[in-house]
């Protein structure tokens, strides 16, 4: 639910998923009220076609032997119409003697009505339904006063119709609904996830440049974005440049500071009145100068990690240690994933990884091996040796937190300070042990680069 693709999508699916089947029904409803009304018109129509012909002498209900529309003509036609006598009550009559059907169309005498039939106020109308030979069929029923030697003959007109057609047509109209409106679901939904990819292009696009930027493949954004993000693009390479030149101006003020520093110390060492004593001093604020610059300079946990292959560095300095010890007839072994990336700065990882690789060629008799692998958002960096290893109470002294440059013993001396300073820098972790496969010593650096 992070995502804004997701809820996006969502909100879409839930409007679709509500708001059409809701226009499903309001239609489907509003149709039947209408097929209803029309079929209740036309029923209405037929009883006054009926009674146009109807008379009534000596008391006697008169109708003609075949009426206009021949659908009363046709038994069993699903048209049918019968003239009852009307009690002029708001309840339903039972069909006594009282309430014999005074006349019945051709097309209702081989069916049985039921024994209740409704018989509503005189000039009143009712519209029900009733089951007719186990089907159901619509019923309007009209009662009406004829007047003969001037007394009252109230009667009720019952007009019978079969819905079958009406129901195929409903059921006909419904399942064409529901199959355009599931058709309008799968059109709309795949409109809106194309107008949503679409729409999220940019994003996604801003994602990509900002992934080649931590892995070092570019500097800055240079894509094409809408006016939305323009000004978001423009604040971030704004930021991308301005650390990257005041790193830079930062390390070009150190690397000055260095100089006039050094410079003072060499004059005074080259002093030949300065006692032995003193001269050991130099050395050591000469060695804690080059330790805090070093420092100082780290690039550490930034903003912005810049991505840097470390394939490249290692076999770099690989290249480089094997001129440097030639003479130890070392063997290197580099197994490095191609895929591994340091999120941090080049001269950081020279640094660490330079300073680890010179202690083991120093400490190793003939091979080093350098293993690094870009599993589970780790990043891990091995290098072993063949030397005589490091004893616990070694280990316990270089990693000591906060141990001073000048207690590390020869080997492992102000590099190794310096690797455990920058390691902790970028929130990484730092470990010693022997190597299983060597017999040496095994620096294990961990990193997480998940983000």
């Amino acid at each position: 639910m992070n995502s804004l693709k997701v809820r996006l999508l969502l909100s879409t699916l839930v409007m679709t998923v509500i708001m059409l089947p809701i226009i499903g029904f309001t239609l489907s409803n509003a149709f039947e009220r209408q097929l209803m009304s029309g079929s209740q018109n036309e029923l209405k129509a037929y009883s006054y076609s009926i009674l146009t012909v109807a008379e009534v002498e000596n008391n006697q209900l008169v109708m003609p032997e075949l009426l206009l529309e021949n659908q009363f003509n046709v038994s069993q036609s699903g048209l049918y119409a019968i003239v009852t006598s009307s009690n002029d009550l708001t309840t339903l009559a039972e069909n006594t003697t009282d309430n014999m059907p005074l006349w019945q169309s051709q097309s209702l005498l081989t069916l049985s009505l039921p024994a209740l039939l409704p018989s509503p106020i005189v000039g009143e109308t009712l519209f029900s339904t009733i089951n007719l030979e186990g089907s159901s069929h619509l019923l309007f029923s009209f009662s009406v006063s004829f007047f003969n030697n001037g007394q009252e003959f109230p009667v009720t007109l019952h007009i019978i119709k079969d819905q079958e057609n009406m129901l195929i047509a409903l059921n006909d109209f419904r399942h064409k609904l529901w199959g355009w409106l599931l058709l309008l679901i799968v059109v709309f939904v795949s409109v809106q996830i194309i107008g949503l990819l679409w729409t999220l292009k940019p994003l996604r696009q801003l994602t990509y440049e900002l992934e080649r930027i931590e892995k070092g493949q570019q500097k800055s954004l240079s894509g094409y974005y809408p006016l939305e993000l323009q000004k978001v693009v423009k604040q971030l390479n704004t930021l991308l440049v301005t650390e990257e030149n005041q790193r830079t101006r930062y390390r070009n003020a150190l690397s000055d500071l260095a100089h006039s520093l050094k410079t003072p110390l060499a004059v005074m060492q080259s002093e030949k009145e300065i006692s032995a004593n003193t001269n050991v001093q130099l050395q050591k604020i000469n060695q804690i100068i080059e330790y805090q610059l070093k420092r100082a300079q780290s690039a550490g946990q930034s903003s912005w990690h810049l991505g840097i292959g470390v394939k490249q560095v290692a076999e770099k300095l690989v290249k480089t240690l094997s001129k440097l010890y030639r003479d130890n007839h070392l063997s290197f072994t580099l197994d490095v994933n191609e895929s591994a990336i340091f999120k941090g700065d080049e001269g950081d990882l020279m640094e660490i990884l330079g300073n680890i690789l010179d202690n083991a060629c120093k400490a190793a008799k003939s091979k080093i091996a350098i293993k690094v692998l870009n599993e589970n958002e780790k990043l891990t960096i091995e290098v072993s040796d063949d030397g005589e290893g490091i004893n616990q109470s070694q280990q316990a002294i270089i990693l000591s937190r906060g141990g001073r440059a000048d207690t590390y013993q020869a080997g492992h001396g102000i590099g190794l300070a310096i690797v455990n300073d920058l390691v902790s820098s970028y929130r990484g972790q730092l470990f010693i042990s022997k190597s299983p496969t060597l017999g040496g010593a095994t620096f294990t650096l961990v990193f997480d680069i998940s983000t």
